[in-house]
């Protein structure tokens, strides 16, 4: 596979913090985040540069912490920081492989992990470092979906890759639906148009004005996110 031309030199890995839990209920799986560690470092070694946008849905998420009586903001401030804890998982996975990796923040916690400089993530980008980005946009009422269209425009990558639990997007959803139809290539007009639950609308706009190509992909099947970057087949592409 890496002997195959990349479709994308740079791109943009979007992952809900769900993805690392594998089959638990809570947490993190040791294994699946070893697993995507080392696909990551295989599209590394291959020349892509990698920068990784991850979700905290596995510990906290403010929304559901909001339902509960918590006030908004503490808690998606409590999501921003769950996050953090995943991103710092993420980054030892890929250190234990011999990777490069920078974790940086969109919230100032200086002792933990970086703060994040547009500028300096494109540099470390440049020099084949992976670049984790943190806390979301640093705001509460922001998913972390709107946060990784944001990063994947501010750094200038040639697609997002959204990681999700089916393989690619349908008309309907797949699990409760026998005749839902899957797209192979989509508008961002007609996800709009359709209403379409793939990312949040603020995200799915910000990428539609940006020309943002979109590739969603299911993660849970081995080697995917290197074939998602390889591999025309794969997934749902979604384009301006």
């Amino acid at each position: 596979m890496q002997q195959q031309q990349a479709r994308y030199q740079r791109i943009l890995l979007k992952m809900s913090g769900e993805a690392l839990m594998g089959e638990q209920s809570f947490g993190l799986d040791a294994k699946v985040v070893g697993r995507i560690a080392k696909e990551v470092k295989t599209l590394n070694q291959a020349g892509v540069e990698v920068a990784i946008v991850i979700g905290g849905g596995n510990l906290f998420r403010g929304a559901q912490l909001a339902a509960l009586g918590m006030e908004r903001v503490t808690g998606d401030n409590m999501g921003m920081l769950a996050t953090v804890m995943n991103a710092l998982a993420l980054q030892d996975a890929m250190e234990q492989i011999h990777m490069d990796v920078r974790v940086m923040s969109a919230l100032r916690i200086d002792q933990v992990c970086e703060r994040f400089i547009r500028r300096r993530a494109i540099r470390h980008l440049e020099k084949k470092r992976v670049v984790i980005c943190a806390a979301g946009t640093g705001n509460p009422f922001f998913t972390t979906d709107s946060a990784a269209s944001l990063r994947a425009i501010e750094l200038e990558v040639d697609a997002m890759l959204k990681a999700t639990k089916v393989d690619g997007i349908y008309s309907k959803d797949p699990k409760q639906h026998v005749d839902a139809v899957k797209y192979d290539r989509l508008s961002y007009q007609q996800v709009l148009t359709d209403g379409l639950q793939v990312m949040d609308a603020t995200s799915i706009v910000m990428c539609r004005d940006n020309q943002m190509p979109l590739v969603v992909f299911d993660m849970t099947q081995p080697d995917e996110i290197v074939r998602a970057v390889f591999d025309e087949d794969v997934g749902t592409v979604v384009h301006a």
